[in-house]
């Protein structure tokens, strides 16, 4: 009985994992690397989807014009720093892990002195994730549709 279960398992686990390597066709899926186009395209595609992470995270700040142009070389510094270090190679995670807390710590250190302190929270929020990008854009839908609503009315 026993002998019958660990068969029928082994073939059942056996089934799944070719399953899982083969398509509709039954041909082998064979992992690809990407084309230089490939990367180059993504890479073009993560700059502009972060341009504009920024440009609505800032749309959210109190500072006035020269602040938030001192704030978005800041964030674009910042991001680029993390993307390479999320390229470099740690033997464990915790390496990882601890040189992105020093950076999140070190990078707005100069920038405390020039904004507000609510300014200053936001971007430490907007750091650890908290910031939601789809308020922003809901409230810029909101105002655009005000405004056409209130030109329509006036014309």
């Amino acid at each position: 009985m026993k002998k019958t279960i660990l068969v029928i398992l082994a073939l059942i686990l056996g089934v799944s994992t070719y399953a899982q390597r083969r398509d509709r066709m039954g041909n082998p899926i064979i992992p690809r690397e990407p084309t230089e186009e490939e990367i180059a395209k993504y890479e073009r595609l993560m700059e502009e989807r972060k341009d504009e992470f920024i440009a609505n995270f800032i749309t959210t700040l109190e500072a006035d014009d020269f602040q938030k142009e001192i704030i978005k070389q800041y964030l674009n510094s910042y991001f680029d720093a993390k993307g390479e270090l999320m390229k470099v190679r740690y033997e464990r995670s915790f390496d990882r892990q601890e040189a992105i807390k020093k950076l999140d710590n070190n990078h707005f250190k100069e920038l405390e002195e020039l904004i507000s302190e609510s300014d200053m929270a936001k971007i430490k929020e907007m750091i650890k994730g908290d910031f939601n990008e789809k308020e922003v854009k809901k409230k810029k839908r909101k105002k655009k549709k005000k405004k056409n609503k209130k030109d329509s009315d006036e014309g």
